[in-house]
């Protein structure tokens, strides 16, 4: 069957529904993290497409432009979004470079948003002000600045991920002289438990496997934690 593209069309009723919403809404948290992640030479700008005088209705660093929720889509963004209509609907982003009103230069992506009907429904712009002192990038990836360092297993495959996070834990619960020798197992599956290993396909199998024990163990273990 062949793949069905998205199509950048209008709004025909002129309000988002409920699912359109949710779907809009949805891109604010995930402004939120890029934000946090990237720290404050990005500008982050969503848009809906049904009032387009007042169409922000989030904004992140809006200082870069001095704009603010309620300001109105830039002519730019209103070109763009034609242009994708127009041209090339199985690729609904662009990627350019620009000047802001300040004369700031800026490189920016403008992606479309699209609802339920797959209708466009609205846009998210993330633009970098390339201008910005390099010290505004550097704080965000610095560890000497931060706190909150963690341990990510970027594995290929499920069951590499099983077998490295039930090693780590592993070593851990073997070092730890407060859990009695009888109940390490337990607590290893314990951990994994809140760790969300066993909505992994083959985690209990290998995990049983693994520490010598049956699986209907390694399910009792999982009941009580329920």
């Amino acid at each position: 069957m062949a793949r069905r593209k998205n199509q950048v069309k209008n709004n025909p009723s002129g309000k988002l529904s409920p699912a359109d919403r949710r779907i809009i809404d949805s891109y604010k948290t995930t402004m939120e993290g890029l934000a946090s992640y990237y720290g404050e030479a990005f500008e982050y700008v969503l848009h809906d497409l049904i009032d387009l005088d007042h169409s922000i209705i989030k904004i992140i660093n809006g200082f870069h432009s001095g704009r603010k929720e309620g300001a109105p889509i830039t002519d730019l963004a209103l070109s763009m979004l034609e242009q994708i209509r127009k041209n090339d609907a199985s690729r609904p982003f662009v990627s350019y470079t620009s000047k802001n009103k300040y004369g700031k230069p800026v490189r920016s992506t403008t992606i479309v948003i699209f609802g339920e009907k797959q209708q466009a429904i609205g846009m998210l712009c993330i633009n970098l002000y390339l201008d910005s002192p390099i010290s505004s990038f550097l704080q965000n990836f610095s560890l000497v600045l931060q706190s909150d360092f963690v341990t990510e297993n970027f594995t290929s495959d499920s069951d590499e991920l099983i077998a490295r996070s039930l090693e780590k834990v592993k070593n851990e619960v073997q070092m730890d002289d407060t859990v009695p020798q009888y109940l390490k197992n337990k607590e290893i599956v314990t951990i994994l438990y809140h760790q969300g290993i066993f909505k992994l396909k083959n985690a209990v199998q290998l995990i049983s496997e693994d520490l010598k024990i049956s699986k209907n163990t390694v399910y009792l273990h999982i009941r009580g934690l329920g």
